[in-house]
């Protein structure tokens, strides 16, 4: 290994620890911030939806909304530290603040009756009658945040000549990974742990490497895995959950760091995969899928409660 190596993997590793360091700070804050009693932990039916950062999880125990916003901020402001300059910088901070922000009003008012709708189609299906409910202001929300992201980040890996049009394609191409991956953890945060440990899954191999034109970016993925480790036990054991504020961040910053690696082919192959994920969510349970998966199942449940239920075995998934 040449001392470059050496060196940016020393570098990825002090930004891991900074990261963890950086969410736990965040989490300390956002419980002292919570009203009084939404710490989380309990059992038993939990407060009015629309208020307060308390929520019951699909066992009934009451969950704080507050690993939420220390995810988005860790993620955020860790990923702007590594990354390789000052546009990527501001790329993490848009994606994850941004995307955090909406999710968190979406979190906390989401549930009054006047917001309520069913799915992307029924959000849409209240905007079309005149009803701007939380959900159609996340999407737009994450939506604009990814946009922004993908214009400040640089386009990679293409000898195409300069245009408004090639450039059109990489900024959409990036805004839809963006989007997606955001969308896509928030889908699979519907257990305590999952969407934190699929996060450090991927952001493990985007922290990787030392050499080509996106390695560079790699720090951009180091912090953000350690932000994930370190709510990893409070999310665990029901004490805290993120919500769409912290599932939304998480996602829309790994999708800024893969996106700020790639090129257009990176960007487009990226951006397939999670639409055929997102596809496939709205007629198959990940959840059923995992609980019948050898190998997925064991991981899934792993530092899980043990009094935690296995993973059901179909219809709709219930809420975390």
């Amino acid at each position: 290994m040449t001392a470059g190596a050496a060196r940016r993997w020393r570098d990825r590793v002090l930004l891991v620890a900074a990261g963890a360091v950086a969410a736990r700070v965040a989490l300390s804050a956002a419980r002292a911030a919570a009203p009084t009693g939404a710490r989380g932990g309990g059992s038993g039916p939990g407060p009015d939806p629309g208020s307060g950062w308390d929520r019951t999880n699909y066992r009934g125990r009451t969950v704080s909304l507050a690993g939420g916003p220390a995810l988005a901020a860790a993620a955020a402001v860790s990923a702007a530290a590594g990354a390789p300059g000052p546009r990527a910088a501001a790329a993490g901070l848009v994606a994850g603040l941004g995307s955090g922000a909406v999710g968190l009003y979406d979190d906390l008012v989401g549930g009054r009756p006047e917001h309520r709708a069913k799915g992307f189609h029924g959000h849409l299906a209240a905007l079309r009658s005149g009803r701007v409910t939380s959900g159609v202001v996340k999407i737009a929300g994450v939506g604009a945040a990814a946009l922004a992201a993908a214009v400040l980040l640089p386009r990679r890996g293409t000898r195409r000549p300069k245009s408004m049009i090639n450039a059109g394609v990489d900024v959409a191409l990036g805004a839809g990974v963006i989007a997606g991956a955001a969308n896509l953890l928030n889908l699979l945060d519907l257990r305590p742990g999952r969407a934190l440990k699929v996060g450090v899954l991927v952001g493990v191999p985007l922290a990787g490497g030392t050499a080509g034109a996106g390695a560079g970016a790699a720090g951009m993925a180091a912090g953000v895995v350690g932000a994930a480790g370190a709510l990893l036990p409070e999310d665990l054991a029901e004490e805290t959950m993120l919500g769409d504020c912290g599932a939304n961040a998480l996602g829309a910053v790994l999708g800024a760091a893969l996106v700020a690696r790639t090129g257009r082919v990176g960007r487009t192959v990226a951006l397939g995969v999670i639409a055929a994920l997102t596809a496939v969510s709205e007629r198959v349970s990940f959840t059923a899928v995992i609980g019948r998966t050898p190998g997925l199942r064991e991981l899934d449940g792993w530092g899980r409660r043990r009094d935690d239920p296995a993973p059901a075995g179909g219809g709709s998934e219930p809420l975390r």
